[in-house]
């Protein structure tokens, strides 16, 4: 449903927030309209949940390009309608990549601790974990694409790629990601690209086959326990609406790194 008609007196107690506002309208990849769009008024709806339920504590995320956004002055007054609440509140771009999976996002966090809890400096460092890429692409019953396929062979022939790929080179090199874009074509070894919830086009190669990235598979590119992928992955919802729900989630690795140093504060 919709957030801004949510009736926080209407909600049960609870001592974590966690949220995500919507990101296309600080983006890079929006038109970066910021609090002049209605998306972008959702901070006030988490506002008015968190003023009401007086939770101890928060933790939001967004798009990196939320901290340079209007030269760092929509942030700044993010951070001061929060503190208006009385909370300590802290920030930080994480990348996924450096927490057991295999996926570049870099993210920005924002953490609230009630200042009647705020004791101590918030530790950022965390354990930081290596994952490997052939742990996650692991879905045999997703799609296959033809070397030969008309739409790939286009990316590697445009202008923009003609003769800087041998497809046969590529195809000897199990978990090469590639990922196909508007014009261009990129490729990342190890590692795939953001998840987002509009970007399906990400292929990889595996035993000299071209694959196409699952929902499945993109889940556990979220640290989705596996037991709850497959559960989405056998459910009548469709590939690309679980593949945009993935793009549109937490990384769950990170979100549990903070609040395992938040509940070190203790609570109210």
């Amino acid at each position: 449903g919709d957030l801004m008609k949510v009736n926080p007196k209407e909600l049960p107690d609870f001592n974590y927030l966690i949220a995500g506002f919507p990101c296309q309208t600080f983006s890079i990849v929006g038109k970066r309209e910021g609090f002049n769009d209605k998306r972008g008024e959702i901070i006030y709806g988490l506002k008015n949940i968190l003023k009401e339920k007086n939770t101890p504590f928060f933790i939001m995320e967004n798009v990196k390009g939320l901290a340079n956004h209007e030269k760092g002055k929509t942030l700044k007054k993010i951070i001061e309608l929060l503190e208006e609440l009385d909370y300590h509140v802290e920030y930080k771009i994480l990348d996924s990549l450096d927490y057991g999976v295999s996926q570049m996002r870099e993210r920005l966090y924002i953490v609230g601790i009630k200042k009647e809890l705020y004791k101590k400096k918030f530790n950022w460092k965390f354990k930081k974990s290596i994952s490997k890429i052939e742990d996650f692409l692991i879905d045999v019953d997703n799609k296959e694409l033809d070397i030969n396929n008309e739409t790939f062979q286009k990316y590697l022939s445009n202008k923009y790629n003609t003769g800087k790929y041998n497809i046969d080179e590529l195809m000897n090199n199990d978990y090469l990601v590639l990922d196909t874009r508007q014009s261009d074509l990129r490729i990342y070894n190890g590692k795939v690209p953001t998840l987002r919830t509009g970007r399906h086009g990400i292929l990889y190669i595996k035993n000299r086959k071209i694959k196409k990235l699952s929902g499945y598979e993109a889940l556990l590119l979220q640290g989705i326990p596996k037991e709850l992928a497959e559960k989405a992955k056998n459910s009548e919802t469709a590939d690309g609406v679980i593949l945009s729900q993935a793009g549109n989630a937490m990384t769950v690795p990170v979100i549990y790194e903070i609040v395992k140093e938040l509940k070190k504060y203790g609570e109210i």
